[in-house]
């Protein structure tokens, strides 16, 4: 008897010490990670596609797709621009007509193939509470949400209802900025009377009017409007899951926005979506000393990828790439861009069969027979 237990408990101890081990090799992997974008309509890329647009995108399909491009994470959605979940039963409406509970079973079978699955929120833009909440909102374009206590915890609420239902491994951060935030220089905030309320939450004293304000004030108010919400979101997506991993991906990393901020120390991965070198590089100043840095390739920051994959992978620079679909809800099969040589495709095609060669250790000239 005492002969069976230790048996048990030896082959208990050997398969525990496998799976730690397992884990920690994915952690120490570099980011290989691709996102089929269902922000966007067909068409202009400005356009949001309509809620329900992509509503039939099968998971099984999805993850075998991304297996094949070699990629070890998945960036696909919780909450789309347009303001509709990508899972069932929540507390935001999921996209209308959705077939499956796309983005819990994304997790489940992600996780079968020892990918990680992380979920897209938009801090800066999402279209149903720009119409459920006119007041709240600039409701001139697009990313002009100012970052009130109440939207905020509406966006917190949203984390964890996800991460609650789906379990997801990480959520991925995007347009986290005020409104008209992102690239400098800054414009001059409207001051809603919203934001005059939010000035005197994050400034303390009262609101002097519009004719008082300075650029020196505006931007310390965008600094502390940041730095407020960042900690509401870390704290909601550590308290509901420690592991969670939460990615920041910032289009100007060195905005004026970011500046003494804690956002970018304290981030887990964290993003240059413009994808060039010279940004890429600088992050290591911005961030703290467990930080992953990645870089990106979509056609519209028209990075050449033959020069920035050989960077990324010198540097330990994680890879990521997104566009929106083509076929459907799908891309077209990974054979496609791995039996056509590179420099015969062109834009996001180009970008996919340069990274399908990198993600699967393949020589850049590689042509499938």
């Amino acid at each position: 008897m005492v002969r069976k237990i230790l048996l048990i408990l030896i082959i208990s101890l050997s398969f525990f010490l496998r799976c730690k081990n397992t884990s920690t090799e994915v952690e120490n992997k570099s980011i290989k990670a691709y996102c089929i974008d269902y922000n966007w309509g067909p068409g202009d890329i400005h356009g949001f596609a309509e809620p329900g647009l992509w509503a039939e995108a099968n998971p099984e399909e999805q993850v075998n797709w991304y297996a094949g491009l070699g990629c070890n994470v998945i960036q696909t959605f919780a909450v789309s621009c347009n303001g509709y979940a990508w899972y069932k039963n929540g507390i935001v409406p999921e996209q209308p007509g959705l077939k499956y509970d796309f983005l819990t079973e994304m997790v489940k079978i992600g996780r079968r193939k020892n990918m990680k699955v992380i979920g897209y929120f938009c801090v800066g833009a999402n279209n149903k509470w720009e119409k459920d909440h006119p007041d709240l909102c600039y409701r001139m374009d697009g990313q002009q949400i100012p970052l009130t206590k109440v939207y905020i915890d509406y966006l917190c609420s949203s984390i964890e209802d996800a991460i609650k239902k789906t379990d997801i491994d990480g959520i991925m951060l995007d347009w986290f900025y005020n409104p008209g935030g992102g690239r400098d220089p800054l414009p001059p905030l409207r001051w809603i009377e919203c934001e005059q309320e939010m000035y005197e939450e994050l400034m303390q004293q009262p609101f002097p009017g519009k004719d008082s304000m300075t650029p020196e004030i505006e931007l310390d108010f965008r600094r502390k409007a940041i730095d407020r919400a960042w900690q509401q979101i870390k704290t909601t997506t550590k308290g509901t899951k420690p592991d969670c991993i939460i990615w920041l991906t910032a289009y100007e990393v060195n905005s004026k926005e970011y500046e003494g901020s804690a956002l970018l120390k304290e981030v887990d991965w964290l993003m240059n979506e413009a994808g060039d070198i010279k940004r890429t590089a600088a992050m290591r100043d911005l961030t703290g000393r467990e930080t992953k840095l990645i870089t990106c390739l979509a056609n519209w920051n028209k990075q050449d990828p033959a020069e920035i994959v050989p960077a990324a992978l010198k540097e330990n620079v994680g890879l990521y790439g997104f566009t929106k679909p083509v076929v459907g809800p799908m891309m077209k099969p990974v054979d496609y861009y791995l039996s056509n040589a590179v420099d015969s495709l062109e834009g996001d095609e180009r970008n996919i069969a340069v990274l399908a060669r990198a993600f699967n250790n393949l020589p850049h000239g590689y042509v499938k027979k």
